[in-house]
């Protein structure tokens, strides 16, 4: 099943597939993260680091594709391991 995201910022619409989508606690442990709230600091710390697909202001929920976390976390461990 699909579903239609609408971004208000960047006026236009995504497919979305809901099975991808991931919470900060899910992003948190692919990265081996010991918090979920460290994922925040990724996202200021990494420029290249994935913008979550969802962010609700108001309750503070950030939605990532997984898909989106996994190749970045591979491309960050192998920049790791060539260093």
């Amino acid at each position: 099943m699909q579903a239609s995201v609408e971004a208000p910022r960047l006026q236009a619409t995504w497919e979305i597939d809901p099975s991808e989508l991931i919470a900060s606690i899910d992003v948190a442990e692919i990265l081996g993260l010991a918090h979920a709230s460290s994922v925040a600091t990724y996202l200021r710390r990494y420029d290249d680091f994935p913008r979550p697909v969802v962010e609700l202001q108001r309750s503070h929920v950030r939605l990532w594709r997984r898909p989106e976390i996994e190749k970045w976390a591979r491309a960050h461990q192998a920049k790791r391991h060539s260093a």
